[in-house]
């Protein structure tokens, strides 16, 4: 061996040092409680397509307890949940939630929209880092600021990670209306072929770069904020919230009324035709036998 090979191979091992190696301290881990429905399923799955850093797990049995969603997070090495609650097989309740430690939310998912439902032209690449765009709502309602950071903990994906891509080529939108948030994911398309269109655009004034939606769409109703990981003190609680079962009640209700009403009204008409009777008339009943 000469001394330049040697040289270069103390190159390339100092080089090599000197790098840090990267640790993937991002794990966020996506599951959700049985008697989830298809749909659900399939929307988890579309989830789980925007985190290349998750882990999987079976579903949790209705036996179990949330807070064995810290021990399942811990044993899986994970910081950070994503779990989908079900209930009565037509209500979907999202748990976001930082393990041990917390803090957590609850939310009532409403309005759900899967990739393959959507049909929408745009495509990005399978585990690109998003752009995560946020209203300004987000910087001035107190608990949006702490939903804003959970959901840049959770949905973010960190730099560097070995199943991501090392490009940026869509954004997810968060937007806060009528006290829901309202989510949307889009894919940044860019027309420009060259620089040269590039300058022509930016001297028109024109934008060449569009946004195209990808999906899934979905409105999370933020219902409690708590302190740890699946409970503790309350943070915030949504004094505006009405639950999925009060509402079917309402509507079963109101046509409780409805009927009731109507019926209450035929026994009154029932009612004023009988004592509503004209008495039998003399002169009428006189006429009547002459001829």
């Amino acid at each position: 061996m000469t001394t330049t090979d040697s040289n270069h191979r103390r190159s390339i091992t100092s080089s090599s040092s000197s790098t840090p190696r990267y640790r993937n301290k991002q794990r966020v881990l996506v599951f959700s409680s049985r008697g989830i429905t298809t749909r659900y399923r399939h929307f988890m799955e579309d989830i789980r397509s925007l985190l290349p850093h998750h882990k999987k797990e079976v579903k949790l049995d209705s036996k179990d307890t949330l807070q064995d969603v810290n021990d399942i997070a811990e044993m899986k090495n994970c910081n950070g949940t994503i779990f989908f609650e079900s209930r009565k097989r037509q209500d979907l309740y999202l748990w976001i939630s930082r393990p041990t430690e917390g803090p957590s939310g609850k939310f009532l998912v409403q309005n759900v929209h899967t990739m393959d439902e959507l049909k929408m032209t745009g495509n990005a690449l399978k585990g690109s880092r998003p752009l995560l765009s946020f209203d300004d709502s987000f910087n001035k309602i107190p608990h949006l600021k702490l939903i804003k950071a959970m959901f840049i903990q959770t949905w973010g994906t960190p730099l560097g990670h070995p199943k991501s891509k090392p490009f940026i080529d869509r954004i997810m939108c968060f937007y806060h209306a009528d006290g829901k948030i309202w989510v949307r994911n889009y894919q940044i398309a860019d027309e420009a072929d060259s620089k040269k269109m590039e300058a022509a655009a930016a001297n028109k004034g024109e934008e060449l770069t569009q946004l195209i939606e990808i999906g899934p769409r979905f409105v999370l109703t933020p219902i409690r904020l708590f302190a740890g990981s699946f409970g503790g003190s309350t943070l915030y609680k949504n004094e505006k919230y009405i639950s999925p079962n009060m509402m079917r009640f309402e509507v079963r209700s109101s046509k409780h009324d409805r009927y009731m009403k109507r019926k209450k009204s035929q026994r009154d008409r029932r009612e004023r035709a009988v004592t509503n009777v004209l008495p039998k008339d003399e002169l009428s009943t006189i006429f009547q036998g002459e001829n």
